[in-house]
């Protein structure tokens, strides 16, 4: 039997700070309200912008991360699943619920109105709690070349065009 597949990539931009919560068991649950824009043209040619507004949720690890350094304006890489819920008021009224469950997390951009705890750079985040690789933020080091590379720039060199093999 096939399984099916529920998967979303977002990328938007924050309407809010991020809103953190913790259940009694001390998980972080952070809900964030991000906006993506597309555009279009019309019968007319004029661009038409359609703005979409998706709740989206992270928990544990992610969720303090995104509460700690995700700002009103900041762009955000958001990677998870769909969610629908059904829940049923005091006034025994069916409210419907669509989140975005959040698995992994990516800081983008400068940073938006609130700037970037993280100096506006990228930062990657996994629902797991661990971080993903990347450089340190140290100046670049030299770049090295090896030496038969070097020469090979097909704009001067130490051979012929007639060495080449191809």
């Amino acid at each position: 039997m096939a399984r099916g597949v529920n998967k979303v990539i977002l990328v938007g931009n924050l309407g809010n700070d991020p809103e953190v919560k913790y259940t009694q068991g001390g998980m972080a649950v952070t809900t964030l309200s991000l906006a993506t824009t597309s555009v279009r043209k019309d019968r007319d040619g004029n661009q038409q912008e359609r703005t979409e507004w998706h709740r989206v949720k992270l928990f544990g690890k992610l969720g303090e991360i995104a509460g700690e350094y995700l700002k009103k304006g900041r762009q955000v890489y958001i990677e998870g699943s769909i969610r629908y819920d059904k829940f049923t008021g005091a006034d025994g009224v069916e409210k419907y619920f669509t989140d975005i469950v959040a698995d992994e997390m990516q800081m983008l951009g400068g940073g938006g109105e609130g700037g970037g705890g993280m100096g506006g750079g990228r930062g990657e985040f996994r629902g797991g709690g661990e971080r993903a690789p990347r450089a340190p933020q140290s100046a670049p080091a030299p770049r090295r070349e090896a030496p038969a590379a070097r020469n090979n720039d097909f704009g001067g060199g130490d051979f012929a065009d007639d060495d080449i093999p191809f």
